[in-house]
């Protein structure tokens, strides 16, 4: 492994980094440092890269906080970012140097947020068979309710009732490049009064981040008699169009706002895509399920798709000296 290198993240690699996200296999616009960034003030980076002969092969975004390193905390997903020649041993090699490279560190644990397969149009399953390899412990599994675009499962009854209701009230579904009316009006009422919580992002921080990503972070918002009554912000990447925020004032189930503005996204503005994601339903660290909000998803033709999270000690690194024959 003395081929190898690794190195951390600095403000020096800033090209480097971007540059070969747009050449992953598994990368989106999420891996990009200008997204990474932006809460660079809560969390402690710790992304490194991995050269061979003075060659980058992997990335791996990541922060630490008390020793231990995680898959990127402000990230929905990560993961080691490869290209797509890269094959089984590389990753094989590059990974346990890595591991190898934490121990002597002193970083005690590692926490990976595995990327769903959905991201990746090539097969990305190679930390799952390094985790089994590794007895890795899954200690969180959430569900992602996803519609195949190109083989979409038709809608149910409920959600074209909805569709149905949204005509009769003449709604109106608009995309607008300002998130302040959908904020203040709708998303941070609803989390605020329903869960007593606010979104993951602030509206000076979507804000920054739609100017940063015009073409991959979009709002679609609904009207009934000029007020706005619901919407969605939508992260969009290569094959995948995914609900960030979803919310709806009052009245939605009688409007039908959400079901005519998701056939609308569905049918219409995203169905040259791969999946469209919703999200998970998940509760208490994955263990539970909404089912109200999972029977609502799988209206639109939604089925199960999981994301893992794994944790394991650096000095495992070891358990794969036997594996390969």
């Amino acid at each position: 492994m003395n081929q190898f290198k690794v190195e951390r993240y600095n403000d020096t690699h800033f090209e480097l980094w971007n540059t070969f996200v747009s050449k992953t296999k598994n990368g989106t616009f999420l891996f990009h440092r200008d997204f990474m960034e932006y809460h660079k003030d809560r969390f402690k980076d710790y992304s490194l890269l991995v050269f061979k002969k003075n060659r980058l092969i992997a990335l791996l975004p990541a922060n630490v906080k008390d020793n231990v390193l995680y898959s990127h905390q402000g990230l929905t997903y990560g993961g080691l970012l490869i290209e797509p020649a890269t094959k089984f041993q590389m990753v094989f090699d590059c990974f346990k140097t890595i591991m190898h490279w934490l121990s002597v560190a002193g970083i005690s644990t590692f926490n990976l947020k595995v990327l769903p397969a959905i991201y990746s149009p090539v097969p990305n399953d190679e930390l799952l068979y390094l985790m089994f390899a590794m007895n890795a412990n899954l200690y969180r599994r959430d569900s992602l309710a996803v519609i195949n675009l190109q083989s979409p499962v038709a809608f149910s009854k409920s959600r074209l009732e909805g569709c149905k209701r949204a005509e009769k009230h003449k709604l109106i579904i608009k995309e607008e490049h300002t998130f302040d009316a959908f904020w203040n009006t709708i998303l941070i009422p609803n989390l605020s009064n329903k869960h007593k919580a606010s979104p993951v992002h602030s509206l000076e921080e979507i804000t920054y981040l739609k100017s940063k990503f015009p073409e991959n972070i979009r709002q679609f918002n609904v009207y009934h008699d000029d007020q706005l009554v619901a919407g969605t912000t939508v992260f969009v990447t290569d094959y995948v169009a995914h609900s960030q925020y979803i919310s709806g004032n009052a009245s939605k189930n009688e409007l039908g706002s959400l079901d005519v503005l998701h056939a609308h996204l569905i049918q219409n503005v995203f169905n040259k895509q791969l999946y469209f994601d919703f999200g998970t339903s998940n509760e208490n660290a994955g263990k539970q399920i909404n089912t109200g909000l999972q029977f609502w998803k799988e209206g639109f033709g939604a089925r199960t798709g999981v994301q893992d999270f794994y944790s394991l000690e650096t000095k495992q690194y070891k358990a794969l000296e036997s594996v390969l024959i």
